[in-house]
């Protein structure tokens, strides 16, 4: 353990870790009240007090999970976390913030949303690979780097793209003089190029706010719940899909890939 000369590691109880706050750059605390937030699976690191974990398919759950969660192609990554006491979110390392909706909406990359409080309703939207937040609310979501806030009209590389806030969909835009070069005569025979942002964007136009990371490489894709197969983790074993190891509802495999996310 790395520490300053003469200082130790700051030890963390109860009492001292924050409430729905950061603990660092990377860790988030959510402070349970006898309430429950929706959590994704694999993103919770540990926790304090008396918190339960339940399905979205939890029959005691349907009253919450008919205001709060619409989205059926992910219902299997997304859990409720219910009971009193301080739970930490972490995501591989990778910048941890929270973000607040006053009657709202925001659409985010579905990787990137790590958990949200219930008067917040979620849906699935018409974009491939993203989630919409509507309403008021507190949410946590993970990011490749810091997260920049930019106004449209703007075009944004698709791989730092996070979301976007109160503003339309984003269209395709594609490089003219890649489409009329050599390189678009290619791609319009092969299906092959037009992956980097300097030949194809997201555009946005009208009011809002786009959120952007401050990396141009997505967070590596990993199956939620996942366990590695590693020494000294007990259950690993191999990646939903393979031979023998179905693939459950809400993990997109080969579509997520397709899409970029």
């Amino acid at each position: 353990m790395n520490t300053p000369m003469g200082a130790g590691p700051v030890v963390h109880d109860p009492m001292t870790l924050p409430s729905d706050d950061n603990v660092n750059a990377y860790t988030f605390c959510v402070e349970l009240k006898g309430s429950q937030w929706f959590l994704q699976k694999g993103k919770m690191i540990a926790y304090y007090g008396s918190i339960e974990f339940n399905g979205i398919g939890h029959g005691r759950l349907d009253r919450l999970v008919r205001t709060s969660f619409h989205s059926p192609l992910h219902a299997s990554d997304w859990v409720v976390a219910e009971g009193s006491g301080k739970m930490l979110l972490a995501d591989r390392s990778f910048d941890v913030n929270s973000y607040d909706l006053d009657n709202g909406n925001l659409t985010i990359r579905s990787g990137n949303l790590l958990a949200y409080q219930p008067t917040l309703a979620l849906k699935q939207s018409i974009v491939p690979g993203f989630l919409t937040l509507i309403g008021t609310g507190k949410f946590v979501a993970a990011s490749n780097g810091p997260v920049v806030f930019m106004e449209p009209p703007i075009r944004v590389d698709p791989q730092a793209l996070v979301g976007w806030a109160d503003c339309p969909s984003p269209c395709h835009h594609y490089d003219h003089g890649y489409m009329s070069g050599v390189m678009g005569g290619v791609r319009a025979l092969t299906g092959i190029g037009g992956a980097s942002g300097e030949e194809h964007q997201f555009e946005f136009v009208g009011a809002g706010t786009v959120l952007l990371q401050s990396s141009e490489a997505l967070m590596a894709e990993q199956a939620t719940g996942h366990v590695p197969h590693q020494a000294g983790v007990p259950g690993g074993g191999g990646t939903p899909g393979q031979a023998g190891i179905p693939r459950m509802p809400g993990q997109l495999g080969d579509l997520q890939r397709r899409f970029g996310l």
